[in-house]
């Protein structure tokens, strides 16, 4: 869905006599993105997506959008935007780029300067004609960022830094309404677009009902999209349900593997399997970024475009949280956990002592090709400095690549992010100009290098039910189990070469596997404790830190979301919520789940990538307590 809206990017004051002028713009909005990128992942903490020129050292297309005055005049002109490789290193930045009107580039180098979102004085313009042309032109290649633009006739009158000011400014800038409009009702509201939801959507779809599926970028499958690229791991025709997982092989990829060239991963197949489902209205490009309450139960959700900042409201019965970070859940209150359990709390053998904050990390992805002659990259040194033998001699990094263990992924996202690019960048960076035998990568150049980062671990939605490491390794029976968990419990630490090297500052991560026998999730983990119609699918469901070693890989989280489907299918016929499904419906949902929503008779679509256990054979099953 594309919308274009000039009047609503910008926003114009009031001119009267003596009254100082004004014009802002959100970068986002530009008409024409040149090879900018839109990046979304931080909205919640910095209140907007941004551009920003993600050309792996080579500077891209400049970003252009045509724009009103309200007058001519002289205007100062101020640009927010950030210095990235800051938290490292105390000097002017990589991410350089410059800001012309009507073809005349100011002098001022933007993107530069300070340690945090700012906003910087890019110089003053004189403006005789009120329709003007704005460009932003990247200097570098190195993930320049412009959050937003703002010409006033009033010297040093800047918009406010902080979040929730910057916030109330932006909403009269873009003169969004106090209440947004309703995008109309359903009987199912899906956040996120990953694999989770898509298979969410389409179940609760294909029994009857009307869904509204919510997804934050212009691409569905999230960490199996073409952005992330990370394959689908996990087993489906599992008992007890071996029809669970159908849907996958509709639109599932026939290729896997992390790290592979963007067409491996058919985000044209997941479209069009949304597409072809006339009970779901998909909108892309929108975040949920509120929620609207009546006591423990969502009324709505509101969504904001990430290109024109225009909002929408979604109400219904029911909600299924499939945004990985649990993102509706914390909206609207619901009970969460982030990090790792204490040992004793739920007698995990694998949990530390004392509980703690580590997460499982994220990656910035990459690879290398081959450019046929020689290739040059710029020197880039902004605060990790690599040698002989701390460099990582690779022309490509996958899941390995992973950074953020010991930080907040949600709040300090942005820097986990910008960190494993920083260090793809300085390791290339060494290899090709610093190396002494550097003849293995003299002819390679950087080929793709993600600039959305795959998370494993944040918010965990509690539910009725906590799933913990003694279900799995003691195959706990439990009357409401449905889809089958059938990785190992697969956890990841800082790698401790790379902590020798980078103490503290790690880069790079081992798993450790525990093998399991094939083990149905309780249908009680998929949905909120205290919000009562909130459904969940994906990593963030009610689990323990070590059991979402294993639940977490998408062949996995697409089945939770086809059970929540069919679990909302039962909520509508019964006029009861999701608990009620547990407590008077259970063998209706387990007849659903006998007989699956997909189509029959469709081959595996990737039978050589399905794994019991990434870390070992199947392990004999051990005896069952009741």
């Amino acid at each position: 869905m594309k919308i274009t809206l000039l009047v609503a990017f910008t926003a114009i004051s009031m001119v009267c006599s003596g009254r100082p002028a004004d014009l802002f713009i959100e970068a986002e909005s530009f008409a024409e993105k040149g090879g900018w990128v839109i990046d979304q992942q931080f909205m919640d903490q910095m209140g907007s997506p941004y551009l920003m020129a993600h050309g792996m050292g080579v500077p891209v297309e400049k970003a252009s959008t045509r724009v009103t005055f309200p007058k001519a005049g002289t205007y100062y002109v101020y640009v927010r935007t950030y210095n990235w490789t800051s938290p490292w290193k105390n000097a002017e930045g990589p991410g350089k780029f410059k800001l012309s009107v009507n073809g005349k580039q100011l002098s001022a180098v933007l993107g530069v300067k300070g340690s945090e979102w700012m906003w910087q004085e890019a110089g003053k313009v004189s403006i005789k004609n009120e329709q003007a042309t704005l460009a932003l032109h990247d200097l570098t290649g190195f993930n320049g960022r412009c959050d937003a633009i703002y010409f006033t006739t009033e010297q040093g009158a800047i918009p406010p830094s902080d979040v929730n000011a910057l916030e109330a400014f932006r909403r009269k800038a873009l003169q969004l309404p106090d209440t947004p409009p309703t995008a109309g009702t359903y009987d199912l509201v899906v956040v996120g677009g990953g694999i989770a939801g898509i298979c969410a959507a389409i179940s609760a779809a294909r029994l009857g009902c009307k869904v509204a599926l919510i997804n934050d970028r212009p691409v569905l499958g999230g960490n199996n999209s073409s952005e992330i690229r990370v394959h689908l791991g996990g087993r489906i025709e599992t008992a007890p349900y071996k029809e669970l997982g159908n849907l996958l092989k509709e639109f599932g990829p026939t290729r896997g593997g992390n790290a592979q060239p963007a067409a491996h991963y058919e985000d044209a197949q997941k479209a069009e399997a949304v597409a072809k489902e006339k009970n779901i209205t998909l909108f892309s490009n929108y975040h949920v970024s509120g929620v609207e309450m009546d006591g423990q139960k969502i009324r709505a959700v509101i969504a904001k475009h990430i290109e024109n900042g225009t909002e929408q409201r979604f109400c219904a019965p029911l909600f299924a949280d499939c945004t990985g970070d649990g993102t509706v859940g914390y909206l609207a209150g619901a009970d969460y956990r982030m990090g790792r359990e204490s040992r004793s709390e739920f007698g995990e053998t694998t949990a530390p002592e004392k509980a703690d904050k580590l997460t499982m990390g994220a990656s910035v992805q990459w690879y290398s090709v081959d450019n046929g002659s020689s290739s040059g990259f710029p020197l880039f040194n902004y605060g990790v400095t690599f040698n002989d033998k701390s460099c990582e001699k690779v022309t490509m990094g996958e899941w390995t690549w992973e950074t953020g263990m010991n930080v907040d992924q949600i709040k300090d996202f942005e820097r986990i992010r910008d960190y494993g690019l920083m260090v793809v960048y300085s390791n290339w960076s060494y290899l090709k100009n610093n190396l002494k035998e550097n003849s293995p990568f003299r002819n390679l150049k950087l080929g793709w290098v993600a600039y959305i980062s795959g998370k494993r671990e944040s918010r965990r939605l509690m539910g009725d039910y906590v799933m913990k490491e003694d279900d799995l390794r003691k195959n706990v029976a439990h009357e409401d189990g449905t889809a089958s968990t059938t990785w190992s419990i697969d956890l990841h630490y800082p790698d401790p070469k790379n902590t020798e090297n980078f103490p503290g500052a790690e880069f790079k991560s081992i798993a450790r596997h525990i093998n399991i026998y094939p083990y149905p999730i309780p249908y009680r983990c998929l949905y909120s404790r205290n919000i009562d119609n909130l459904f969940m699918a994906g990593r963030n469901i009610s689990v323990t830190h070590v059991a979402l070693g294993t639940v977490r890989v998408m062949r996995t989280t697409g089945m939770m979301g086809e059970v929540v489907g069919m679990a909302v299918s039962l909520c509508k016929q019964h006029g009861v919520r999701p608990r009620g499904v547990y407590q008077s419906h259970l063998d209706e949902l387990k007849a659903l789940m006998q007989e699956g929503v997909g189509r029959k008779g469709l081959p595996n679509n990737q039978p050589n990538n399905q794994h019991y256990n990434e870390g070992g054979t199947l392990t004999k099953p051990p005896e069952i307590k009741n």
